[in-house]
């Protein structure tokens, strides 16, 4: 999700990048906290709610994210719900999808650029005790220029064995796994010729 920025001019995108990781923080953690009840679910949905009407985002985009969710809200619903109850299961699994979309609302309105120099801001401190703050943020660039990547690779194997009749996981992973192996390599390359050890 921290490669799904969106450019706009609400609210949420002219807000700097430090004060809005923070605020949204805090209200990850506010609703991490609230008890395990049908009204602590309310109102964590409807911070999240809050959140995205406002004007730049829509509900449109919280829409993609909580379908983007869809296995990962089975799995956290469905196990508790037999251990726990559906009460408890349904505030669990409310608590982690409003975690993840607000997260997800941070990396649709802030540009990578600007949520790395957050990281290595936050990291400075860190200094003191060996922490290379801008080597921890390049490890970040890197990563998340992973992802997308790693998705039109995925997509591209896809698209070929379709044209070519094939199906299976099996036949999936090789070629993609050699693509794959093939960008690391061409990354490290770039990186080396950058002098970054």
């Amino acid at each position: 999700m921290l490669t799904l920025y969106r450019s706009g001019t609400g609210p949420w995108h002219r807000m700097p990048a430090g004060p809005k990781t923070l605020l949204l923080l805090l209200l990850v953690l506010g609703v991490s906290l609230l008890p395990a009840s049908w009204p602590a679910a309310a109102i964590a949905a409807a911070v999240c709610l809050a959140c995205y009407v406002v004007p730049g985002v829509g509900f449109r985009e919280l829409g993609r994210q909580v379908w983007g969710l869809r296995w990962l809200v089975v799995v956290a619903f469905g196990i508790p719900c037999i251990f726990l109850g559906v009460e408890a299961a349904t505030v669990g699994t409310v608590r982690i999808v409003v975690a993840v979309v607000l997260a997800g609302l941070l990396s649709l309105t802030t540009p990578v650029a600007a949520l790395l120099d957050v990281v290595e801001r936050a990291l400075r401190p860190l200094r003191v005790i060996g922490v290379d703050a801008t080597r921890v943020a390049l490890l970040l660039v890197v990563a998340l220029g992973t992802v997308p990547t790693l998705t039109r690779l995925a997509r591209e194997v896809r698209v070929a064995q379709r044209a070519r009749g094939a199906r299976g996981i099996r036949i999936f992973v090789v070629p993609f796994v050699v693509l794959a192996l093939r960008h690391a390599d061409d990354l490290g390359d770039a990186l080396s010729a950058r002098g970054v050890r």
